[in-house]
């Protein structure tokens, strides 16, 4: 390996940003207060088998939603299709994902929350749980990862530079959801040869 970071790192069949193992990130709910769900001009990335899951879990999280977005939903679904052609969760007033939900002053995903209170078996969007890493797909078929880099997260950049936390490290879980722990295995073995090789500071 060259000693420099390389724009662009191939794990496996995926192409891999090198910035996910060189940046640092930790959600800081308390700084941000979840203003990733109402910021935005669309809505989060879906699959179809994605949205299933969220009509499924639609009755259990109903009551949590706001009745704007509980109108959005009756009017269009809980998904659509935006100007580029992408299948995304409905908004509320061009920028509000229609399954915010508040506690207190921080926005919360209510899909989540059900799921992590054991009410439904959805958990949300993997497009969400990988932020700040966007997923995109090439015409051959290749998927690339890249690293997000968005004003509203400058308390979680600090926060993850405080605690050492690289993004791969943060977003383990989803990253083993999407591609499975032996890819994941396979990431911190291509991050472990960079650092290795004093690529990492």
């Amino acid at each position: 390996m060259e000693n420099r970071i390389l724009p662009i790192i191939e794990v496996g069949d995926v192409l891999v940003s090198s910035d996910i193992f060189t940046e640092f990130f930790c959600c800081d709910l308390e700084q941000c207060k979840g203003v990733c769900c109402v910021e935005g001009d669309a809505g989060a990335p879906v699959t179809m088998d994605e949205i299933a899951g969220i009509e499924d879990s639609l009755d259990v999280v109903w009551n949590d939603l706001s009745a704007s977005a509980q109108a959005v939903i009756d009017r269009q679904g809980v998904a659509y299709t935006d100007q580029d052609g992408d299948l995304v969760t409905s908004i509320v007033g061009g920028k509000d994902c229609v399954f915010t939900c508040y506690s207190g002053d921080t926005c919360l995903c209510a899909l989540e929350k059900a799921y992590r209170s054991g009410r439904c078996s959805f958990c949300k969007p993997i497009s969400c749980a990988l932020y700040p890493i966007r997923v995109k797909r090439f015409s051959n078929g290749q998927v690339g990862l890249n690293y997000n880099q968005w004003s509203v997260c400058k308390a979680a950049r600090e926060k993850g530079r405080a605690l050492r936390l690289r993004v791969y490290e943060f977003l383990r879980e989803p990253l083993i959801r999407r591609f499975g722990s032996e890819w994941y295995d396979e990431l911190c073995g291509v991050a472990d040869e960079l650092r290795r090789a004093g690529m990492l500071g």
